[in-house]
């Protein structure tokens, strides 16, 4: 009989478990993400101690084609005005087999391999990360600066090199921008750093999440320890997860689609 181990309230059977010990072998970091349903955000900002007033205001904002073109092919195009310190411009590739990464990219400054785990799942991703000037971000929002003027020479390729046929920069749209509130502290009762961030959608809704970071190889004790901070807190790990990338971009093409 096959067994199952638990990683941040998902119960990983063996086949998974398989594929993600692979995925933490050829990592450079671990995220683990919960996001709070709606009706237990005030509850959950007020147990978990987090003052308001710490939080970092940033603008992100995303590049696709209206049918997010990009998306379905695995590709993420993102940049961020970050208040008080420089913005940043990204090319994330998720779903990501690492091994298929080629070892000139794998060294460029910048990249790096993150596996994300949440209840339900998980995913391997990829990213280059440089930055970006919040200013020249800012002329991109109001049509001053065209968007492939964010990303670098390397960014660029590595967009070519997994776009679609026929997709350039010049035919993105530009979906956003969502303002993020994001705070990161270490609560006194707890061994590890805490992020919380709240993605502020133009209709309204929210998105609550909290996250932490470690080494891949103490994914599974640091999730444990996670369970159980966030268990005594009375927060629920098994509420229905949203991404919030995801939801940003269906948000923004469905106001092209409409409009």
């Amino acid at each position: 009989m096959g067994h199952t181990t638990a990683l941040l309230g998902h119960a990983v059977a063996d086949p998974e478990l398989a594929e993600l010990l692979a995925l933490l072998g050829v990592s450079d970091t671990v995220e683990l993400k919960l996001t709070v349903p709606a009706e237990q955000q005030r509850a959950a900002i007020a147990g978990l101690g987090i003052d308001p007033l710490d939080a970092q205001v940033r603008q992100v904002v995303f590049f696709d084609t209206p049918d997010l073109a990009l998306d379905r092919a695995g590709v993420v195009l993102r940049a961020r005005r970050i208040q008080g310190r420089p913005g940043d411009s990204v090319v994330k590739l998720r779903p990501l087999v690492p091994d298929r990464v080629e070892p000139e990219v794998r060294r460029l400054d910048g990249f790096g391999v993150e596996v994300d785990a949440m209840p339900g799942g998980f995913v391997c991703s990829g990213r280059l990360r440089c930055e970006a000037d919040s200013d020249a971000v800012r002329k991109v929002l109001l049509g001053e600066r065209a968007p492939r003027k964010l990303f670098t020479r390397r960014q660029r390729a590595l967009f070519r090199a997994h776009a679609p046929d026929g997709i350039e920069f010049d035919h993105l749209a530009v979906l956003g921008p969502i303002f993020v509130l994001k705070t990161k502290w270490q609560p006194r009762d707890h061994d590890r750093k805490v992020v919380a961030e709240m993605w502020l959608y133009p209709d309204g809704t929210r998105i609550f999440e909290l996250s932490t970071k470690c080494v891949p190889h103490k994914a599974f004790q640091v999730a444990a320890e996670e369970r159980a901070y966030l268990g005594e807190r009375g927060i629920d790990l098994s509420g229905e997860q949203q991404t919030k990338t995801r939801t940003a971009l269906e948000f923004f093409a469905g106001e092209l689609t409409a409009a």
